[in-house]
């Protein structure tokens, strides 16, 4: 069945097309408005064997998991939806746990390689002397931002960023790189006690 002229023609003007083809115009990429507030710290309560400075619009939650640990802490930002996962464990002379400790920080951060298309480790040192083991992951990781810091004689705290939010990291790049900026004061203020 043939159709007729003035009925193609009507049908493509009723869709916004004209029957030469028109102006049409594709709109541009959106991006998602993400306004970020100042930076403003607080210190760390709570009784734990370490202290840092944590962001003012960040809320501490102790870690619910069933494998947590008494000094397991999230400092969590409800409005970016973004978590970051402390995890701290007393070594006290004990190398077995020390290197247990050690090797799972690495595991931790190597089970992303099947989706990062890099790793970049830095080792830092703190104002105060000690040594930061920083790992920045870079593509559709779960986590994009991770660290860990021990004396090796006691203290074994390790951190991760996590977001809970199925944005893709390049959308998210403005909100990782303010949550690292105040990672990276909780690093430069962490004390053990």
């Amino acid at each position: 069945m043939a159709w007729p002229l003035g009925a193609v023609a009507a049908l493509l003007t009723a869709c916004g097309g004209s029957p030469e083809g028109g102006d049409f115009t594709p709109k541009p990429k959106g991006y998602n408005r993400i306004d970020l507030p100042a930076h403003h710290y607080q210190p760390l309560g709570g009784g734990h064997p370490y202290t840092f400075e944590y962001s003012k619009w960040a809320v501490v939650r102790r870690d619910s998991s069933y494998l947590a640990q008494p000094h397991w802490i999230n400092i969590y930002y409800p409005q970016l939806h973004a978590n970051v996962q402390i995890t701290y464990m007393d070594v006290a002379r004990d190398r077995r746990l020390y290197n247990k400790m050690m090797e799972d920080a690495r595991k931790l951060t190597g089970k992303h390689q099947v989706k990062a298309t890099a790793i970049d480790e830095r080792i830092l040192k703190t104002p105060s002397g000690m040594r930061v083991s920083v790992f920045e992951l870079q593509g559709e990781v779960p986590s994009q931002f991770q660290f860990y810091t021990t004396d090796s004689t006691r203290h074994f705290l390790r951190g991760a960023l996590y977001f809970r939010t199925a944005t893709a990291n390049d959308s998210l790049a403005p909100v990782i790189e303010y949550v690292k900026q105040d990672i990276l004061q909780m690093i430069n203020t962490l004390h053990y006690k």
